[in-house]
């Protein structure tokens, strides 16, 4: 990357809401108190915490727009999260959540499972994902290589 050029940043436009505490105190910013909803976002799957508005209501599970313009229920992304920061409720609702944008968005997941290429000579990207090794990834290749078509049913046995 050339000197003073600056890379663009990707935010997400739209999260899960996976908890929220109707008076509670940010983990992210210090001194931010009010309700904070833990969410995942949709496109890259970031645990994010967010400041809600006080005159709205949050549903476990609900989409909400956290884009930079026109937000209805957020005041702002105080940042991201790690998995060990949310709490046991939002760990627990994380696999439904996941399993919902998974199904919203089956195409750019399979197309990542069929256009998914080796790390290196001996490491494949999909050994990345919990559950598959060696053996299961020469499966997922060779039904690759048959036809290039859907994963999806390898991706529902990797989730259970």
């Amino acid at each position: 990357m050339e000197r003073g050029t600056t890379q663009s940043r990707k935010f997400e436009e739209y999260a899960y809401v996976l908890d929220f505490s109707s008076r509670a105190r940010s983990k992210t910013v210090r001194g931010r108190e009010g309700i904070i909803v833990t969410a995942l976002g949709e496109d890259r799957l970031t645990l994010l915490e967010i400041l809600g508005l006080d005159d709205f209501e949050f549903e476990i599970g609900e989409k909400i727009y956290i884009g930079k313009e026109g937000r209805t229920k957020v005041q702002s992304v105080l940042g991201k999260l790690d998995f060990e920061q949310i709490s046991d409720s939002a760990q627990t609702e994380l696999n439904n959540v996941v399993s919902t944008i998974v199904r919203n968005n089956e195409e750019r997941f399979v197309n990542y499972i069929n256009n998914a290429q080796p790390l290196t000579p001996r490491k494949h990207s999909l050994e990345l994902i919990p559950g598959i090794g060696k053996t299961y990834l020469k499966v997922i290749i060779d039904e690759i290589n048959k036809k290039n078509l859907i994963v999806m049913m390898i991706l529902n046995h990797v989730q259970e």
